[in-house]
C-alpha cells in the first residue's frame, strides 16, 4: 500500500477512524487498483477474484473506502452509474474511452450506461502486465 487509505470514503458516509485497514478491504481496493483504464468490474467480479464475500461486502468497502482508488471502475452488474456520482464517473468513463450505451428514452436524466459487455474485465486478460492473478 503506497498510500493512506484510511477514512476515504466515497459515498459521505465517513470511514472508521482506525489506524489501518481491515485486510478484507485492503484487497478490494488492491483489485479496484488492479482494473484497467477503459475497463470496469463488478462487486460480484471483484469477490469472486478474490474467493471471498460477496458483492454486498465490495460495495461497502467500496461506500467506505473506494475514494482512494479508481472507484468508478467497480460497479453494479446492470451498467447503471453509481447514484449521486453519475456525472463524476461518467467524465471519468469518457476520457478513459469506457465503453457505453445510450440511456432508454424514457430513464431519468438520460445518463448513459456501461456496455458491460465490452467493458467488463476479467481479471487477466488486457490488465497490467496481461498476467493472470495468484
Amino acid at each position: 500500500m503506497s498510500e493512506d487509505r484510511t477514512n476515504a470514503g466515497l459515498t459521505g458516509t465517513p470511514a472508521p477512524a482506525t489506524a489501518e485497514l481491515p485486510a478484507y478491504a485492503e484487497r478490494v481496493l488492491d483489485v479496484a487498483d488492479l482494473v484497467p483504464p477503459g475497463r470496469v468490474m463488478t462487486y460480484g467480479d471483484v469477490a469472486e477474484w478474490l474467493g471471498d464475500g460477496g458483492p454486498r461486502q465490495v460495495g461497502r468497502v467500496m461506500a467506505l473506502y473506494g475514494s482512494a482508488v479508481p472507484w468508478w471502475r467497480v460497479v453494479r452488474a446492470d451498467g447503471t452509474l453509481l447514484p449521486g456520482h453519475e456525472l463524476r464517473a461518467l467524465g471519468h468513463y469518457r476520457e478513459e474511452g469506457t465503453p457505453l450505451r445510450p440511456a432508454p428514452p424514457g430513464a431519468d436524466g438520460h445518463v448513459p450506461r456501461l456496455d458491460m459487455k465490452r467493458a467488463r474485465w476479467d481479471g487477466v486478460t488486457g490488465g497490467p502486465g496481461d498476467e493472470a492473478h495468484t
